[in-house]
């Protein structure tokens, strides 16, 4: 969300991003109802001194004089309770309109309709080559006894299954050393709470409105009441995560932080929850798209300084870019374009490894600048030098996710005989060169 007083100074950029991001918003009508509303406040201002008036008239008078000021301070009431239903009314529907303003993109932001025109700025290798037909990460993990999927799907439903034997290393050993190198740059490790409040998710932006909307939003919601200490029952709703991200933020909601703090740089370990209501009919097998995962995530919070920002940005994909490397994948990163971006995004790149049954790329992480955009929501603040308080600005990088890797390593590392070669990273945790068959369970 953005500020109003830079909505209003910043109006041809904003409906520029508005198109260029391709989000149903009339910037002139959430500005018409910026002007209700502040008129309305000050006939609110007005009538209410007009009855601290009409009362200290009554308290001096008697007799019929008194009455009739009664009277008047009871219809001057009625007036102010009209004002507030009318300023209520119009509040949220300039609230609904506010959530959709969208960060002005970078300049250096490609301009385009849709995924199919965002823009590869680099790559690391090339898709692997083999002089045999190689197999998908289905057949070698059901060949190898490494994923159940079909117990997975009895137990937990569509999109389930079991991680077993040597997949079990191979997945907490790309975790732990994305943590490991997390930490080495300078980021704090953190374990978030996974079930939060709605603040949460709607400040970092996870909500397609001001409310949960099972229809678009894919989150889990938490239907059973929470009881309290003291034996109340706590209606609140709570909701899983599909990262660390939201938890992240929230750190310091409501919090006005030392400048000198800044930047932060908070890595978080956490399991994370997925819908996936908008890819029905997509990936439907394998580990490419699941409900449930685990995830390493870099979050970034700095001054309010672009260029403060852009810095922390590029360390960050750097990061991402440096564990990729590690495991020996061949990968790229892309540039997101304006209509591929979400509203609140000032600047987005994609990391993608090279999976041999897609025949393609797959997405494995994404490192997005907000700039203040979540902290306007999330009310996190500084104190600059001068004594003035501003948001801060937050991006956050995925480290590494735990399925897809695991999909382009098992993929990538294939052997003609169905065994997958280890990476050289990962051996000293699955305690071995090379996976082959062994007995099942």
């Amino acid at each position: 969300m953005l500020d109003i007083k830079y909505i209003r100074e910043h109006q041809k950029e904003i409906k520029q991003a508005i198109v260029e991001k391709r989000i149903k918003l009339n910037l002139d009508q959430l500005l018409a109802f910026d002007d209700k509303r502040r008129a309305l406040v000050k006939q609110i201002d007005d009538v209410r001194s007009e009855r601290k008036k009409s009362a200290d008239r009554t308290e001096k008078a008697t007799g019929k004089k008194r009455e009739t000021f009664i009277e008047e301070g009871k219809k001057i009431k009625e007036r102010i309770a009209q004002f507030e239903v009318e300023l209520h009314s119009v509040g949220e529907e300039y609230e609904n309109l506010m959530i959709k303003v969208p960060t002005i993109p970078s300049a250096d932001t490609p301009r385009g309709k849709d995924d199919s025109e965002n823009v590869e700025v680099y790559r690391s290798g090339e898709p692997t080559k083999f002089d045999f037909k190689p197999r998908s990460h289905i057949e070698l993990a059901e060949s190898l006894d490494l994923i159940d999927f079909e117990r997975g799907a009895k137990a937990a439903g569509y999109r389930g299954y079991y991680l077993k034997n040597e997949a079990v290393m191979l997945q907490m050993g790309l975790l732990t050393h994305a943590l490991k190198k997390a930490i080495s740059h300078g980021f704090t490790p953190i374990i978030p709470p996974t079930l939060v409040k709605e603040f949460v998710l709607f400040g970092s932006g996870y909500f397609s409105g001001r409310k949960y909307n099972p229809e678009t939003d894919e989150i889990y919601k938490i239907a059973n009441e929470d009881k309290l200490a003291d034996g109340t029952l706590q209606k609140e709703d709570r909701f899983l995560v599909g990262t660390a991200e939201p938890s992240l933020l929230a750190y310091y909601a409501n919090e006005v932080l030392d400048e000198k703090q800044l930047p932060l740089k908070l890595c978080g370990f956490s399991q994370c929850y997925r819908s996936e209501i908008g890819s029905y009919g997509k990936d439907t097998k394998g580990l490419y798209r699941v409900h449930e995962f685990m995830k390493v995530e870099l979050v970034g919070i700095t001054q309010a300084d672009v260029a403060v920002a852009e810095k922390l940005h590029t360390e960050m994909l750097d990061l991402a870019k440096e564990l990729h490397t590690d495991l020996g994948l061949p990968y790229r990163v892309i540039q997101i374009c304006t209509g591929d971006m979400s509203a609140g995004k000032y600047k987005q790149f994609d990391i993608e490894a090279w999976m041999p049954s897609r025949d393609g790329w797959g997405e494995t992480g994404s490192a997005s600048n907000f700039l203040d955009w979540q902290s306007q929501r999330l009310n996190v603040r500084y104190k600059d030098a001068r004594g003035e308080f501003r948001h801060v600005y937050m991006l956050n990088a995925t480290a590494l996710p735990s399925p897809r890797p695991l999909i382009a390593i098992l993929e990538n590392y294939q052997t003609k005989e169905g065994e997958v070669v280890v990476p050289q990273l990962l051996r000293d945790y699955v305690q071995k060169e090379k996976i082959g068959k062994s007995k099942a369970v």
